[in-house]
């Protein structure tokens, strides 16, 4: 470790492994260290025994659990739609070969009491009980006037400045209910709340088009792929083209401190009484806390779909529960 390199990097989530990666290939000397014993920081996939020591401490998961690297636990679930800029990264910086992905079978909705499953297909769409079948006329429209919409040919406009005319009143042209409504903004323009309706319509028209090309992509029931691995396999793969061009990695490497000279420029990083030298350093804000201003703190609930699961990480972890959220 008692060595010079271009950039050190601390910590393994997404964002650090992907710049390590970038960073190896430009033929820069890199060293990648993180305290934890597992890549992701945390959007980490951890197995069983992970899983316990970080929220149970020192603990021992119970035998009859099986094997702990039966277990891929996300950390911060998400899906990746499949069509979407996350994608094309990995597609263009060639780690999908380290990746293995499985298309995800359905997208549903719960709407007056009942789950009901996310057309993915025509026959899907004529037989879903969302919409009534004069709705479904409607709603054809305008999908078709969605799919048809190029941003750069106004013949596809039909006369209206999609950066000026608001969401909500580009759906009144088609005289949709709000059923529809807040299936279209929810469930394929994934908006979270309802600000969408009084803000220029483009951006929804430019998700919609997201979430048809994604299930067009791959022909699954829904636009999301999800690493057969759990997610903690995105960053471990940048990780691994950063090795493949020179990159150094440590992990559970403790007390990771930030030296500086007098001038307060970066000289190093010491870590068990070893100094690596440097000229940059690039890590998440953990690293470096009196450097770093909180602004904002996200809450991530972890749901678990199975219902046995759920009761069992419910009772012996003390989980809260919260949304999934979707990488584009």
């Amino acid at each position: 470790m008692d060595e010079e390199y271009d950039v050190i990097v601390l910590g393994t989530g997404l964002k650090e492994c992907i710049l390590s990666g970038l960073l190896s290939v430009d033929g820069l000397k890199v060293l990648h260290m993180d305290r934890n014993d597992y890549y992701g920081g945390e959007s980490s996939s951890l197995n069983l025994i992970q899983l316990w020591k970080r929220f149970r401490g020192n603990e021992q998961p119970p035998a009859h659990l099986g094997s702990s690297r039966d277990y891929n636990v996300d950390m911060i679930p998400k899906f990746i739609i499949a069509n979407g800029a996350l994608v094309r990264v990995l597609i263009h910086t060639d780690v999908t070969k380290y990746l293995y992905f499985k298309a995800v079978d359905g997208s549903f909705v719960y709407n007056k009491g009942k789950v009901h499953k996310v057309p993915a297909t025509d026959m899907e769409a004529l037989k879903s009980p969302l919409m009534g079948i004069f709705e479904k006329r409607r709603a054809r429209k305008f999908f078709i006037y969605v799919q048809d919409y190029d941003e750069n040919d106004p013949k596809t406009h039909e006369g209206m400045d999609l950066t000026r005319v608001t969401t909500r009143e580009l759906i009144a042209k088609y005289g949709l209910d709000d059923n529809t409504i807040d299936f279209i903004g929810h469930a394929l323009a994934l908006h979270r709340d309802d600000r969408y309706l009084n803000e220029p319509a483009l951006d929804t028209v430019k998700r919609m088009k997201l979430y048809a090309e994604s299930i067009a992509r791959f022909q699954g029931g829904s636009p999301y792929i999800y690493p057969l691995y759990g997610l903690g396999e995105l960053p471990q793969a940048f990780a691994r083209l950063s090795a493949v061009y020179g990159g150094t990695y440590m992990l559970n490497k403790p007390e990771c401190k930030v030296e500086f000279d007098e001038e307060g420029k970066v000289v190093g990083v010491t870590s068990e009484g070893e100094t690596a030298k440097c000229k940059k350093v690039v890590c998440d804000p953990s690293y470096l806390p009196n450097k770093v201003i909180i602004i904002m703190l996200i809450g991530f609930i972890l749901i678990f779909l199975v219902r046995r699961i759920l009761r069992f990480f419910l009772k012996h972890l003390s989980i809260q529960a919260s949304h999934w959220w979707c990488y584009t």
